[in-house]
C-alpha cells in the first residue's frame, strides 16, 4: 500500500468514513501476441472506408455542441416514489452527519451520533413506506 486516505463527506447512511487506498502489486504481466495479418485492412474496417476530413469532424463537433445546448447537461433524478419530505430528511440525515465531523468533545460527539441514528432510522422508514405506496398506486 503507497497511500490511505478517508473520505469524510461520503453519504452512504453510516457512522464509517469510506477509504481509499492506492495499492501496487508485483504480479508478472502475462504477454499476449495478437497476429495481424494486414494492418492497413484494419484500419479500413475501423473507419468503414470513410476518409475523415476537417469538414466532417467540424460537423460532428458541431451537432455535439447543438445537442448539448439543446437537450443540456444530463441531471442526477432521485426515484420516482421518493417524495419531497423523505428528501429533505436525507438533507437533515446530511446535516447531522456534518455535525458529527464537527463536533470536538468526546460527548458532544456521541450525542450527535445518537441523533444521526434515530434521523437515520427515520429516513429508512420514510423511503420504505414512499416505495410501498408507489408500489400500490402501481399496481392499481
Amino acid at each position: 500500500m503507497e497511500d490511505v486516505r478517508t473520505k469524510k463527506r461520503a453519504d452512504i447512511a453510516s457512522d464509517h468514513h469510506l477509504l481509499v487506498t492506492k495499492m501496487t502489486s508485483k504480479f508478472k504481466k502475462q504477454r499476449t501476441t495478437t497476429v495481424l495479418t494486414n494492418f492497413f485492412q484494419a484500419l479500413h474496417d475501423l473507419f468503414n472506408g470513410e476518409i475523415t476530413t476537417m469538414e466532417s469532424n467540424l460537423k460532428g463537433i458541431r451537432g455535439a455542441i447543438t445537442s448539448f445546448e439543446v437537450l443540456g447537461h444530463k441531471g442526477h433524478h432521485h426515484k420516482e416514489w421518493i417524495t419531497v419530505d423523505a428528501m429533505d430528511k436525507i438533507q437533515e440525515r446530511r446535516n447531522k452527519k456534518a455535525v458529527i465531523s464537527t463536533s470536538r468533545t468526546r460527548a458532544e460527539k456521541d450525542k450527535a451520533q445518537n441523533e444521526y441514528t434515530e434521523v437515520n432510522k427515520q429516513v429508512k422508514r420514510s423511503i420504505r413506506t414512499d416505495k410501498r405506496k408507489y408500489v400500490e398506486e402501481k399496481e392499481t
